[in-house]
């Protein structure tokens, strides 16, 4: 017997092992029936993540349908001014230094790209239409989202968490016509025209890069950025930058306005993770709806 024992412990005879009840299994080898457990707790996870993914966007679309219809009642221009004010003007400085550099780094990067095609004197057209057409919008849209799409959702956030908005509603006043109407209004009109002042301030960097620093002739910079921008091409920038002003306003103020209904933390924690939440989600949603109109715009 011992010596049946040594013979399969040898370094050959692994394989050759009989299985013993309650021993370990073949090496290699993995029971069919733990694989086919997975299955349905995999796809009811996908399952599970796509309702509430569904869900979410459905909800977020009956909160801006109706946000949006009571932006038209009366007495809102005083708080759509104030709103105005906070989101926009306060939010030019940080848009108009973004633009700058982005307008410097732009220039510089092209200019050496072009030069070696010998192609200098496009350096307006190209950066004229990049800074129209796409980093106008998308980064002025990143920019106050980060600023004032964070201060909207965590307002609204405390709002909520200190009982504020039920007391709104049984004075009888619409919290959403009264807080996120206004915000949602002043986002619409704000965002075209911080990305104006994006455009205008990245086209005067490019300038000081390609002009006065590198030497390009200045006459055939703005010719060029005169001759190759259009209509077509600021019509599209400022159709993104309504989409995206809709988007930043709507997303901010729901993760506020709902986050005592949040899984991951209440009180205090659920406003920091709601103001987290709206600037990834808005960023991201800045990006996919960028493509999508654009795709709509070609």
């Amino acid at each position: 017997m011992k010596e049946q024992d040594e013979k399969k412990r040898l370094p050959g005879n692994e394989n050759e092992a009989p299985y013993e009840k309650g021993g370990p299994a073949r090496a290699g080898v993995l029971p069919s029936r733990g694989l086919s457990n997975l299955w349905p707790v995999f796809f009811a996870f996908i399952g599970g993540w796509a309702i509430r993914v569904i869900g979410n966007f459905g909800a977020i679309a009956v909160f801006f349908f109706l946000a949006f219809i009571n932006i038209f009642r009366s007495k809102q221009i005083r708080e759509i001014t104030s709103q105005v004010y906070y989101i926009g003007a306060k939010s030019s400085l940080i848009v108009i230094l973004v633009g700058l550099f982005t307008g410097m780094v732009l220039g510089l990067q092209l200019f050496y790209t072009l030069v070696k095609f010998g192609s200098v004197g496009a350096l307006g057209s190209a950066i004229s239409l990049s800074l129209v057409r796409e980093l106008g919008p998308v980064l002025t849209a990143i920019m106050i989202a980060a600023r004032a799409g964070s201060a909207m959702a965590a307002e609204i956030g405390i709002l909520r968490n200190s009982e504020q908005i039920d007391a709104l509603y049984t004075m009888g006043i619409d919290p959403v016509r009264y807080l996120v109407s206004p915000r949602i209004a002043a986002s619409i009109i704000s965002f075209p025209l911080l990305t104006a002042f994006f455009d205008l301030v990245g086209i005067i960097g490019g300038y000081l890069t390609g002009v006065v620093l590198l030497g390009t002739n200045a006459g055939t910079y703005f010719y060029r950025v005169q001759s190759s921008l259009g209509m077509v091409d600021i019509r599209g920038g400022f159709i993104k930058s309504l989409v995206f002003g809709a988007i930043v306003s709507c997303i901010c103020c729901f993760q506020g306005y709902f986050c005592h209904m949040r899984d991951d933390g209440f009180g205090a924690r659920s406003v920091g993770m709601a103001t987290v939440s709206a600037v990834v989600i808005s960023c991201v949603l800045i990006l996919v709806s960028d493509y999508v109109v654009t795709s709509f715009l070609m």
